[in-house]
């Protein structure tokens, strides 16, 4: 019997990248996984065959992160086609780097919703209907603990708003016996930030492995936390970054 057999789990932001490695561990552990996306289709499409052609249940729902009733649609979309929610993985972002002056009102905007709005009402919506041993677990990133260099202002900023919800949903939602962690990657081997990109060898210059992670020791983390093995580990904000931050 695998880890998450009968538990149900919605992934924002599913079709590539570590969302999609997240959904994908998920599957394999056992769980119905609803994905969402917002403009790839495709992708999100052949992350549900993959689950599906290996036996499991996937559904993919296209819901913008920045609408904030999208995102709860998205939730209430998944009880209903599969039958119930376990776990929440807020995975949906967006890079935004550059001097603070230049970004425009609907610029920041964007980002604080996709970032910060979106986990947060995701994590209202869910709240509803998770039970004992129910799981949030949103996907941050190094960069909210430690700023290695200029322009990511923003960014930032966003990223760590994720520590905050973390451990209040902790405090909040714990006598329900739900659990809720954030996991916060450096750089990862993604099309977002190729390990063979023109910035990668100052990346790696800044970890303590010499070395990018996978988009698959992102979804073993977040799936220890999903699983049995996780269910005393709340309010807490894990590194999968090489050791960039140590």
């Amino acid at each position: 019997m695998a880890q998450l057999d009968g538990k149900v789990a919605l992934v924002t932001g599913g079709s590539r990248g570590i969302g999609a490695a997240i959904a994908t561990r998920l599957a394999e552990d056992g769980a119905a996984v609803a994905l969402t996306y917002r403009a790839g289709k495709e992708l999100a499409e052949a992350v549900v065959e993959r689950i599906t052609s290996a036996g499991g249940r996937a559904v993919a729902i296209q819901a913008d992160s920045a609408d904030q009733d999208a995102v709860t649609e998205a939730v209430e979309r998944t009880v209903r086609e599969l039958g119930r929610l376990d776990i929440l993985v807020n995975n949906a972002g967006i890079w935004a780097a550059g001097p603070i002056e230049q970004f425009t009102a609907p610029e920041r905007d964007q980002i604080i919703a996709i970032h910060v709005t979106a986990a947060f009402t995701a994590a209202q919506a869910a709240s509803r209907h998770l039970g004992e041993g129910g799981r949030i677990i949103s996907i941050g990133s190094n960069l909210a603990q430690r700023v290695p260099s200029a322009g990511l202002t923003l960014y930032a900023m966003t990223k760590s708003a994720l520590d905050g919800l973390t451990k209040a949903l902790a405090r909040e939602l714990g006598p329900r016996g739900i659990t809720a962690n954030v996991v916060h990657p450096g750089s990862t081997d993604t099309d977002m930030n190729p390990a063979a990109g023109p910035h990668a060898d100052a990346q790696r210059a800044l970890s303590a492995l010499g070395r990018y992670g996978s988009a698959d020791d992102v979804a073993a983390t977040v799936a220890h936390l999903a699983g049995p093995g996780g269910r005393s580990i709340t309010g807490a904000s894990l590194l999968v970054d090489s050791g960039t931050n140590a």
